[in-house]
């Protein structure tokens, strides 16, 4: 066998060269007394980002998820904003995150404890089992998860069920509620190994959740009144309504016609094929997460006609790769990380994906593109953090960092090339759960 450890003559040899590299001895000075983001920023890549584009939706302030991870909802309910903005001729509007999040939460909880009962002959340490246990119950999503939450439950207007403490910053919350599905879990294979019917206790723990859940975020409303003054001042009240019967009449997307394109290259996920991930999902009998693999040009062609037809996307990404918040920039070679370390970090995207460098963290929506000879060369994105960063919350995306770093966009059905919405219908290669394709969309601000 050969032996590994390090010797330590080979660690002086190490030191020493290091001492006599001269280039190594300036980035250190450098780095160890300034944010090493702000020594590797390539301004040549800075400077030529023009923020303007040549087609452009926005015309609303972003929103502010706060120290949360419900990125996913404020994404999809900021789609959903866009032509109710423009169909009640109002200047602005929000929907309530809260609401979608407090059902959010309760239906994460009911889907973990049934995949308890359901794997509860399996070993703790099965890796499946394991990795439920290691989150139970986070705030990230999928796109298909915000689609059941809405079918399900409608939406509601922000004041209707407004933010609270623990909506705005999760973390006490969730550690509530962690301990309490952990305690759960235990109790649920203990009273299958008993040969006992687990459902009583899974309703009663069902119950817990919720009560954790209303001393958290408040109570969600079974009716509110909806009423408007728009930006011509005129005032139309519509009368009470249930959050599902406001979203039959204001919410003109329909959600079921919309399918989520991914952009996986690993050769063990063929293009053209549709992708699933074992037990991942929040409301049981919803929608099944699925994603139809694609070529990265093949989502920016879908971004383009979405954005030239008038309507923003919902996209999933690796926010954190290449960019600068303060600047509100993401370019591929943003930061001339190698230059400043002098060592390789170069990757694929297919092999940043299989050895977990990259997965999706983050989503939010395009708003625009900016298109040179009708090819995409930047984008305008809306994101969550609030208004004090970027231009007033809106960042901007150049064409090489789509390629690299943008995963997924949900699009209609209908926008995509007849070929590719033939193989929708497909059965899906189901990934494990652990799989990178299996992350959920939560960086907090």
């Amino acid at each position: 066998m050969v032996d590994c450890s390090l010797q330590l003559a080979e660690l002086d040899q190490i030191r020493a060269r290091f001492a006599a590299d001269k280039v190594a001895r300036l980035a250190q000075n450098a780095v160890t007394s300034t944010d090493v983001d702000a020594i590797a920023l390539d301004r040549a890549v800075v400077n030529a980002i023009d923020t303007s584009m040549s087609d452009q939706l926005d015309r609303w302030p972003v929103t502010n998820q706060m120290k949360s991870g419900r990125c996913w909802l404020f994404a999809g309910l900021n789609l959903l904003k866009q032509h109710l903005i423009g169909s009640l001729k109002v200047e602005n509007f929000e929907f309530s995150q809260n609401y979608l999040h407090f059902w959010d939460k309760l239906e994460k909880a009911n889907w973990f404890l049934t995949s308890m009962i359901e794997l509860a002959e399996r070993d703790i340490d099965d890796r499946t089992v394991a990795r439920l246990l290691a989150d139970p119950i986070g705030d990230g999503g999928q796109w298909d998860m915000f689609v059941s939450l809405v079918l399900k439950y409608g939406v509601v207007p922000k004041y209707a069920m407004p933010e609270t403490e623990s909506s705005s910053n999760t973390r006490a919350m969730n550690s509530a509620l962690a301990m309490l599905l952990r305690r759960a879990a235990g109790k649920l294979r203990a009273a299958v190994a008993d040969g006992d019917d687990p459902d009583p206790l899974r309703r009663q723990f069902v119950a817990d959740v919720y009560r954790v859940l209303s001393i958290h975020l408040g109570t969600p409303p079974e009716k509110f009144v909806w009423q408007w003054r728009d930006k011509d001042k005129a005032f139309t009240r519509d009368g009470e309504l249930t959050p599902l019967a406001f979203a039959e009449r204001y919410v003109a997307t329909d959600l079921t016609k919309y399918a989520c394109v991914v952009n996986d290259p690993r050769p063990s996920s063929p293009f053209g094929s549709v992708l699933t991930v074992d037990h991942l999902g929040n409301v049981v009998g919803g929608r099944q997460v699925r994603y139809l693999n694609a070529p990265a040009q093949d989502l920016k062609d879908l971004v383009k006609k979405a954005v030239l037809d008038g309507r923003v996307v919902w996209f999933g990404c690796d926010v954190a790769k290449q960019y600068d918040r303060t600047r509100g920039l993401w370019d591929a070679g943003l930061h001339d990380y190698e230059s400043v370390y002098g060592v390789e970090l170069g990757m694929t995207k297919a092999e940043r994906i299989l050895l977990g460098e990259s997965v999706m963290t983050h989503a939010m929506v395009i708003t625009g593109v900016d298109l040179v000879d009708g090819v995409a060369r930047r984008y305008r994105v809306e994101n969550s953090w609030g208004d004090e960063t970027a231009d007033k919350g809106y960042f901007t995306m150049n064409d090489s960092w789509f390629d690299e770093y943008v995963l997924e966009v949900a699009v209609p059905i209908a926008d995509l090339p007849e070929a590719m919405a033939a193989q929708l219908d497909q059965e899906p290669i189901v990934l494990p759960l652990w799989d990178p394709m299996g992350a959920l969309a939560g960086s907090p601000r």
